[in-house]
């Protein structure tokens, strides 16, 4: 295990308890609305969050989260991840694995969905519009401004819970929903993106998250794990672990099944930690990967998940449509723990 031989200080015994609590958290069910991460000031029904609020501490059913100087991360179906930027508040509708529902009160919020089965019925409510997420991909809701914004995937917007029509909205689009117009429009996401805080503070959380995913991918190579949300006890953190292929975030990030390490599916040795680079949303990224380029295909981006044939380029990156032998996005099935500080889908 690389990282236990990193820390030599530790005895063999300490180690192994180590591994073992580790090993034991990772089947601790998470279910929607478990709290994965808290920065600066944030309650939930007025109870201040904390560190220790992390992956003990649930959004239930009616229950509102609020920040003021604070950002917050919470889990939603695996693969799913709500964040709530500064000065906003969301309430959990439903937090049923099948029909998961949350209304954003005030502020922002995005929801980065990197998996999405059939079976999720995924809905946010932004006044009185509902949109269904129905693709993977980055959405955006800023009640201030009264809009959606689909950085990526594809949505569906019913303007009020009368409205017998749904727009759809698609990637680079945006939605007013307040009534000012009622067809989607263009925007330029790169410019958007460098001039929101909470698209930036959403791409560097998506970054730890990748790499903790592929820290317990390897870990766990060639033996048995459950899908889902895993606990990572050196990140302090719950990461996503797909049951098999690879999957990217829309911010350009991979999560590994260990299953794929071990079946070869593993990244280009050689460049050395953080010396590789890769294609984020908006071009060349440095990588924090150990290498940067999955082995069996490259994804750069927005876009479809590596499809077989796979060089898939982004804007300001390269354009193939049938590079080598691509990347694969492959089912599985959810299940697993949750970040915190040593719990899991417990109530505060």
């Amino acid at each position: 295990m690389p990282r236990l031989r990193a820390i030599p200080l530790l005895s063999l015994a300490t180690s192994l308890f180590f591994v073992t609590s580790a090993f034991a958290q990772n089947t601790t069910n998470a279910r929607p609305g478990t709290i994965n991460y808290v920065e600066g000031q944030a309650t939930v029904d007025g109870q201040a969050l904390t560190s220790k609020s992390v992956g003990n501490t649930e959004l239930a059913a009616h229950e509102t989260l609020s920040t003021t100087n604070g950002k917050v991360e919470l889990l939603l179906t695996p693969g799913v991840f709500l964040r709530v930027g500064d000065n906003s508040a969301v309430t959990m509708v439903t937090p049923d694995l099948t029909n998961t529902e949350v209304q954003v009160d005030r502020g922002t919020a995005e929801v980065e969905v990197d998996q999405l089965y059939p079976q999720n019925k995924l809905t946010v409510d932004q006044g009185p519009a509902q949109v269904a997420l129905l693709k993977d991909g980055l959405y955006e809701f800023d009640v201030n401004s009264g809009q959606m914004r689909v950085f990526d995937g594809e949505a569906a917007v019913s303007p009020s819970a009368t409205a017998k029509k749904w727009i759809t909205v698609k990637g680079h689009h945006d939605l007013a929903i307040n009534g000012d117009r009622e067809k989607p429009r263009d925007f330029n996401a790169k410019e958007v993106a460098q001039a929101d805080p909470l698209y930036n503070w959403s791409q560097l959380r998506a970054d730890y998250l990748g790499q903790a995913n592929l820290n317990m991918a390897e870990e766990y190579a060639g033996a048995d794990f459950a899908p889902g949300w895993m606990w990572d006890p050196w990140a302090y953190e719950y990461t996503w672990m797909p049951y098999d292929g690879l999957f990217w975030s829309p911010f350009g990030f991979g999560f590994y099944s260990p299953w794929y390490l071990y079946g070869g599916g593993y990244i280009y040795p050689g460049f050395g930690y953080g010396g590789g680079f890769y294609h984020g949303p908006y071009g060349v990224v440095h990588g924090p990967y150990r290498g940067g380029y999955p082995a069996n295909g490259f994804r750069g981006g927005y876009g479809n998940h590596g499809e077989p044939g796979g060089f898939h380029a982004a804007p300001g990156g390269f354009h193939g449509g049938g590079f080598g032998g691509g990347g694969f996005h492959a089912g599985g099935f959810g299940g697993g723990g949750f970040h915190g500080g040593g719990g899991g889908g417990g109530r505060r």
